[in-house]
């Protein structure tokens, strides 16, 4: 019997993200009590969502309202309230970091694809401890 070893490098969190009824309310609350910088608002109707990455010291959090009941936030809050959504790793390359993952037996259920940030994939939360966790390579900034 072979041991699969994965070879995808995994990096820092990149991301925490935070599903919200009211961005605006939660970005102001960030700069009032963690001296958050301010973050442009990005609206995406493909993801039907109002999001904004703030960049709090050496990682994101990343706030997420949603545009309908019916997508993927919308649904999270309607089924667990308004917190932590997922939590994001940076990775080399997400379609090799996917390919690993499911040969280890864990899920892909959404992507690999292009998400907001980069290069994104998630897993099932079912098989990660119940955390919904994103590999992210994220794109080039220059």
């Amino acid at each position: 019997m072979t041991l699969f070893t994965p070879n995808t490098k995994v990096g820092a969190i990149n991301h925490i993200g935070i599903a919200t009824v009211d961005l605006k309310a939660s970005l102001k609350q960030f700069r009032d009590l963690y001296d958050s910088p301010d973050a442009e608002l990005i609206r995406s109707e493909e993801h039907g969502l109002i999001a904004a990455f703030i960049h709090q010291g050496e990682t994101h959090i990343e706030l997420l309202q949603p545009l309908h009941a019916d997508t993927a936030i919308g649904k999270f809050i309607t089924n667990h309230g308004e917190g932590i959504h997922h939590m994001a790793f940076t990775v080399e390359d997400t379609d090799a970091k996917a390919k690993e993952l499911e040969a280890l037996g864990i899920p892909i259920i959404v992507g690999p694809r292009e998400g907001l940030g980069g290069r994104i994939a998630f897993t099932h939360p079912s098989s990660t401890h119940g955390v919904l966790i994103e590999i992210v390579k994220p794109r080039d900034e220059h």
